[in-house]
Order: C-alpha cells, then structure tokens, then sequence
C-alpha cells in the first residue's frame, strides 16, 4: 500500500537522479515498509534505492524482501557491496537466504563474508535441512550461573548491543550446558551483589538442534515465548530461536499443507517466482495420479451397464451421490489433517475419531437422505420424470447417501492415520484423493443399493 502512495514520487526522483532527496524519503520508514516499496520497482531500481540506504536499514530492508527480489538484488550488486550488505543481516536471516539459492551462488556468497560471519553461517548450513537449528541465531547472551548480578550488568554493557534476542540471558553451567533462564527485568530489579544462582529459573525449556522446524512451532504455541534456547544432543547451549523466525515457519508450513491438500507437490518458492515447469511438474503428477483413479469410476460405472440401462432414471442421481460422498470424506479428511497439525488429535486418538465421525457421519447422511427421499417423493411430475416406482427411486437414492457420507467420512478421517502411521505427511492425504476413493466406492454402494431395493420392479 506505501510503496503503491510513493511509486510515482520515487520514480520521478530516480529519473532526476536526485539521490538525497530519495535518501530522505526512504530513511522516514522502517525496514519492513522499504522492503514492501522495493517489490514494487524492477531489479534495477532495487538496487539503486538498496544503495542509497544506510547499511544497516539496508540490511534490516533486505532481510524483508521475498527470496526472488533477494536473488535479484544480489546478482545486480558488486562483489563489495553484496559482502557489505550479507555481513550486515542476522545470520539466521541469511541462512535462509542461502538455503533458497543455487548452491554455486551460495558457495561465492559464503566466501564473501567477513571470518567472523562466514563461521557463523558455515555452522548454521552444516545442520540438516528442516532443522529448527537453521533458523536459529548466535546472537544471544549467555552467562555462567557463578556470575553476580552486577557482572552479568557489566557483561551485558559490553556485548549486549551485538545480540538480537535480550529478553532472557541464558544460564551455562560446565561445558555450556545450558543451566536455565534469567529474564532481563530480574535482573535489572536485584542488588548487583545477589548471586545469578539465586534467582535464574532452573525449569527452562529448550529446543534439540535437530528437531523439526514444525515441531518447534508446537512448541512456542504451547509455552507462549518470544525466544527458545537451542541445545545439542549434550544439552550444551548452541543457539536462539525468535518468534519472528517461528511465525516464517508457521507460514511455510501452513502454505505447504494447503497445497498439498489441493491435490499437488508443495512449491518451493512463491506462486509468481516459481518457474512454469515446475508448476507443471508438481501440479501434473498428482492429475496423472487421480485421472487413473477416475478411471476406476468409468470403469465401475461400466459394470453396472445393465442397471443403468434397465433403469436410466438411476443415472441421474450419480453425480449426487458421488458428489455427496466425495464431500463428507473432504470435510472429515481436512478436519483431521488440520487437528494431527495443530496436536488438537494424537495418533493414538484414532479410536475416539472413528467412533466420533460413525455417529456424526450418520446423522449428516440421514439428513441428507430425507432430503433426497422428499426431493423425489414430492417433487411435480415425478412419475414422468421418475416413472411409476418413483418412491422406491427415492428410498433406494437415501439409502445410497447415508451409505456413502458414512464411508466417505470414516474414509476421510482414517487416512490421515494411515499415512502418519507410514511415516508419510498426512496432507498428501489429500481432499482430491479422499473424493476420487469415494467416487468408485460410491457407485458400488448405490448400484448395490438399487439392486435390492428395486429388484422386481425396474431391475
């Protein structure tokens, strides 16, 4: 929105080249605000506008910027200036950056960084890939829990404003193992004699390097933290998780599972600086994938030709039966998924699920059957569109639906299960895949339905 109010102003001053001006436009804002009025411009004009600022508000805008504009960016600026601008941004911040790069690219950057800043980046890439420790940063306080508050002060006078997270200082006791947590304000409230032992919290809670980043989104929703402490398999203290990392994550995450439940591979970057093959290639397998499932649905209405040819008014209602399954087991599947996300629903949950969704599922296709029942039995012109068994047309469509939104529900809400079970990611389990089961399943249900009810009169 302020880059949209301010393009106009800052193309004129780019034509005019009237830099300070253009300085003193963009300095009024805050980091995230000149990222958002740098996505506006072309390449060429980013750098023009990342150069005029202040290294460290350049940095700090940098860091805001989405991975293609970062990309961008880093390709249009000498080899002096990318050095100047990496050194300068947080090195968590960076580390995604990197991960995001081609790896030749990533190499020559890591190589221009300052010794200080290339070690610190070096030991955050040598983690795995999805590890909270990649997201973590060096940047914090640490404090031997021997230390007297007024050190601690004294300590935090020296190095305090070269830290990113200040909130809490990080107790170590030998070795680094981390010993627990101070908060800032405790600190700055006791008597510089106290000793830091009598009044850190020993009852920390922390974060294993390797552990998963979407685990460590559970555990900031569960404790409520601005910051956790990251330690290794020796419980020795390695680094600092901050909420604004968490909630990059939480968005990841969130836009993987949603395009994972439509039906398609997650993307790597952003939807409009994702290259076409690979939306072609991530979005194709899965249609390949369901086009063969849908094959079973010809197929199977391809068995039953002699029902639907003996009784035509029976296709009429496949596509609401289909339909009606194929949405109860969406539904049920998406609730799941979602809850197996957020921990509302543990695995071992599975029995209390399935016995949830039966009564739920059954009360959901009873409604619906009464609906169909009367949209049949009542509905004008019913023997002519139905012909003279018309209510048994009805009762065999009701008893279809209960069937199918039972199945399809229990269907849906299971699968989930099944493939965390198989240690596969529960949103591929997804709503397009849950439908197509339903389809097949569907019609057998129906056409098994109809050949009892109806037996004698149309079939």
């Amino acid at each position: 929105m302020i880059g949209n109010l301010l393009k106009p102003e800052i193309d004129e001053l780019v034509e005019k080249r009237a830099f300070a001006d253009l300085r003193e436009v963009l300095i009024r804002f805050a980091p995230v605000d000149i990222a958002e009025m740098l996505s506006d411009f072309p390449p060429e004009t980013q750098v023009i506008l990342i150069r005029l600022l202040p290294y460290q508000l350049a940095a700090d805008a940098f860091e805001h910027l989405e991975r293609a504009d970062q990309e961008a960016v880093i390709r249009a600026l000498g080899n002096d200036e990318v050095a100047r601008l990496l050194n300068e941004v947080e090195p968590d911040d960076r580390t995604a950056i990197f991960e995001e790069l081609p790896p030749a690219m990533t190499q020559r950057l890591i190589d221009l960084l300052s010794p200080k800043e290339r070690a610190a980046s070096l030991a955050l890439l040598g983690y795995p890939e999805g590890s909270i420790a990649r997201r973590m940063t060096p940047e914090y306080v640490a404090v031997n829990r021997d230390w007297t508050v007024g050190r601690v002060l004294e300590h935090l006078r020296q190095v305090g404003k070269e830290r990113e997270a200040l909130n809490q200082l990080y107790v170590i006791g030998p070795g680094g193992r981390l010993q627990g947590v101070v908060d800032l304000r405790h600190l700055v409230t006791s008597q510089p004699d106290i000793p830091l032992a009598e009044i850190f919290d020993a009852q920390v809670v922390s974060l294993k390097a390797l552990e998963d980043q979407e685990g460590a989104v559970s555990a900031f929703r569960k404790y409520d933290r601005a910051a956790l402490p990251v330690v290794d398999s020796q419980g020795v203290l390695v680094g600092v998780v901050t909420v604004d990392d968490i909630l990059d994550v939480a968005e990841e995450e969130t836009t993987e599972d949603i395009q994972k439940m439509a039906g398609m591979e997650a993307l790597d970057a952003p939807y409009l600086a994702s290259r076409l093959g690979e939306l072609i290639r991530k979005r194709g397998g899965w249609l390949v994938v369901l086009f063969f499932g849908q094959m079973l649905t010809a197929s199977a209405m391809g068995y039953y030709e002699t029902e639907l040819q003996q009784a035509i008014v029976l296709a009429l209602f496949v596509p609401l039966i289909i339909s009606s399954g194929g949405n109860s087991g969406s539904q049920a599947a998406t609730l799941i998924i979602r809850a197996l996300a957020t921990q509302d629903v543990r695995a071992q949950d599975w029995l209390r699920v399935l016995r949830r969704e039966a009564v739920t599922s059954l009360a959901l296709g009873t409604g619906l059957a009464v609906i169909g029942l009367m949209r049949v039995a009542l509905w004008p012109g019913r023997e002519r569109l139905y012909g003279d068994h018309y209510f048994l047309v009805g009762v065999t469509v009701a008893i279809s639906l209960i069937g199918v939104v039972v199945f399809g529900s229990l269907v849906g809400a299971m699968l989930p299960f099944i493939f965390r079970k198989l240690k596969l990611d529960p949103a591929v389990c997804s709503a397009p895949f849950v439908a197509t089961l339903v389809d097949v399943t569907g019609l057998i249900i129906y056409f098994t339905v109809a050949q009892q009810v109806l037996k004698g009169t149309l079939l």
